[in-house]
């Protein structure tokens, strides 16, 4: 009767400790390291970093704290350990395309993020596909997907562990750990031509597809960033002629020129060209002759402005256009007399503001391009 008293009990107090546990699991308490994210986008992909912040609180960190190389951590199956890279569970990258870090490719998708800190100013970081483990008491190299090393530099005190993007350039950028007085940087490279042009082709095929701005926006985007010209042509051919959306109009025959002049295509470059204009409206053809200028072909925009001041004469932006032209041929004298009647004829305050800014830069013999 005793043992079955005692086994009872046992029993009871296994169910007690399970609910309690259970109870305790369910809590969401305060953490003594703070959760944070930190994300970044680099073109349309996007990087993310999941990690728990411990702060240095007069303690020695490195060599300490975090000890130097591979450590048995006394707890789990890892025989070896590298550090977790934070605090609680594993610190966690995310990455919506495939990169390269510090020039080494690591496709899209989630990993753990451990590192090894050496005493010389090294670090080796990992990036494991195990992304859902305690900190790296389960260690395992097998898992391993990448491993890189960098050099750490020192930086003034950082008091909670943080990591943050910097450089950030349009196909790269430089993410980094910052703790007690190290840094520990790594570059993350992004082929941003090759994923939006994916994604663009992915896209021309669902609603996106159905309308002509969009194959628009896709052939200037290969047009102005390196993509295959042959398609970026069929692209806005698609645009001009032969779809149930298609509609030619200045803007996209301005595009199919500039991708026939890039392909060494001149005379029917030219020829599409001159079609344009004969579509374009007074502020199309004044874009148009400002690029002319910025590309230093200004005898090309005086043609421009001047056709625009036939075909649309009396109109206000007419003249400011031949003021620019005049002034990129170096004569002032020209280009404030069109000045001077543009402001006279600017039909709003904003206009005539930024005129009379112009007005003073040609009185002082400056250029207003």
């Amino acid at each position: 009767m005793k043992k079955k008293y005692v086994n009872g009990s046992a029993f009871f107090l296994v169910i007690l400790m399970f609910f309690c546990i259970k109870g305790i699991a369910q809590l969401d308490l305060p953490r003594g390291s703070q959760m944070a994210k930190v994300s970044q986008r680099i073109g349309i992909s996007d990087i993310s970093i999941s990690y728990s912040r411990p702060a240095v609180k007069d303690r020695e960190v490195w060599g300490k704290l975090v000890p130097y190389g591979m450590n048995n951590l006394g707890f789990g199956t890892a025989k070896e350990s590298p550090w977790r890279a934070g605090a609680n569970e594993n610190t966690v990258i995310k990455f919506t395309d495939d990169v390269k870090i510090e020039g080494q490719p690591l496709g899209a998708g989630k990993y753990g993020l451990h590192m090894i800190i050496y005493e010389d100013n090294r670090a080796t970081l990992i990036f494991s596909k195990n992304y859902e483990a305690w900190g790296s008491y389960f260690y395992e190299p097998s898992e391993d997907v990448l491993r890189v090393d960098v050099i750490t530099k020192e930086v003034p005190h950082t008091e909670e562990l943080t990591y943050q993007f910097t450089e950030v350039k349009p196909n790269s950028a430089i993410a980094s750990l910052n703790w007690e007085k190290k840094e520990i940087p790594f570059k993350i490279e992004v082929d941003v031509t090759n994923i939006v042009l994916a994604d663009i082709r992915h896209k021309l095929q669902n609603s996106p597809g159905f309308n002509r701005q969009t194959w628009e926006q896709a052939a200037n985007f290969s047009l102005n960033n390196g993509g295959d010209l042959d398609e970026a042509l069929g692209w806005i051919d698609a645009t001009i002629s032969g779809q149930f959306f298609s509609q030619k109009n200045f803007n996209n025959l301005n595009i199919k020129a500039k991708i026939l002049a890039k392909q060494g295509k001149t005379m029917e470059a030219d020829s599409v060209m001159d079609e344009a204009l004969s579509l374009a409206t007074i502020f199309e053809v004044h874009g148009y002759g400002r690029q002319l200028i910025a590309q230093g072909k200004k005898e090309k925009a005086m043609e421009v402005f001047k056709m625009n001041s036939k075909k649309n004469k009396g109109q206000w932006p007419v003249d400011y256009g031949l003021a620019r032209a005049y002034s990129a041929m170096g004569d002032y004298k020209t280009a404030l007399k069109h000045l001077k009647i543009a402001a006279q004829r600017a039909p709003d305050q904003q206009n005539k503001d930024i005129i009379a800014v112009n007005l003073t830069k040609l009185e002082k013999g400056e250029g207003i391009n």
